[in-house]
């Protein structure tokens, strides 16, 4: 059963918590699911903008359902649900397509981490962000101590996770981590991702990854993707396929 889901309406794409039951705590088929998605979102050529919500009202997404991972042995822990979600959600972080996370209320946890992954944030105004891994004797696993604390000030990061403490919408505005708090923020959300269809998809796409290179998210894998994207479209490139195609030697224009 599909419990996120996927849709497109024009080229707005929206990828959908759905686990009620849960709060939208990921499970591992969760996760799975998410990495599928953002497979096809990578291939389609035709969305501009991606965002990510929550089907339950009192969650945006409550973090990892401990019994996902509650029984796996300490290898596993820290190999599969550990490394795999932050594989995962580093490739959200990482779409060529801007990401805005629609956070309509509590975010805590591998929720905020989720968060975070996304380019920006828009809250509802009882949303709530937290770092709640050491009350069941874990630590934050998917980003929380790294992406997290490049996006506000090490001691609020250490507020959550050290002291348990939530931040509220309010307050996540005030330091630039929510770009807008609106009574519905969904409807805000689309406002900023239909301006997102007027823009050159391109520009976007490449000013996307020089921020983040700057940033340091990715930074290696981005500045040979924009390397190879300026080579891809010279003459010498274009010389270097005939000629290999042709058996012969290059004979290149350096343009």
């Amino acid at each position: 059963m599909s419990r996120v889901h996927f849709n497109i309406n024009g080229c707005i794409a929206e990828l959908r918590l759905d686990n009620p039951a849960k709060l939208n705590a990921f499970t591992v088929d969760m996760l799975g699911q998410l990495a599928g998605h953002l497979d096809t979102i990578e291939r389609s050529a035709d969305i501009a903008c991606v965002l990510v919500t929550a089907a339950e009202a009192n969650a945006f997404c409550a973090g990892a359902d401990i019994n996902g991972w509650g029984d796996l042995t300490p290898a596993e822990f820290a190999r599969h649900w550990v490394r795999g979600g932050h594989r995962i959600f580093d490739r959200l972080a990482r779409l060529a397509r801007p990401t805005i996370a629609v956070v309509q209320a509590h975010a805590f946890g591998g929720g905020l981490e989720l968060a975070a992954a996304c380019d920006i944030r828009v809250m509802g105004p009882k949303a709530t962000l937290a770092l709640p891994e050491a009350q069941v004797g874990i630590v934050p696993g998917w980003s929380g101590s790294q992406r997290l604390a490049r996006l506000l000030p090490e001691a609020v990061v250490k507020e959550m996770a050290l002291f348990g403490r939530r931040i509220t919408a309010e307050r996540a505005l005030a330091m630039g981590f929510a770009a807008e708090v609106a009574e519905d923020a969904r409807t805000a959300a689309e406002v900023i991702a239909a301006r997102v269809a007027d823009l050159s998809p391109r520009a976007v796409e490449i000013t996307k990854s020089m921020i983040h290179a700057g940033a340091g998210e990715d930074s290696a894998a981005l500045i040979e993707a924009l390397g190879s994207a300026a080579i891809s479209a010279s003459a010498d490139r274009d010389e270097g396929v005939a000629a290999f195609r042709a058996k012969r030697k290059a004979e290149f224009p350096g343009t």
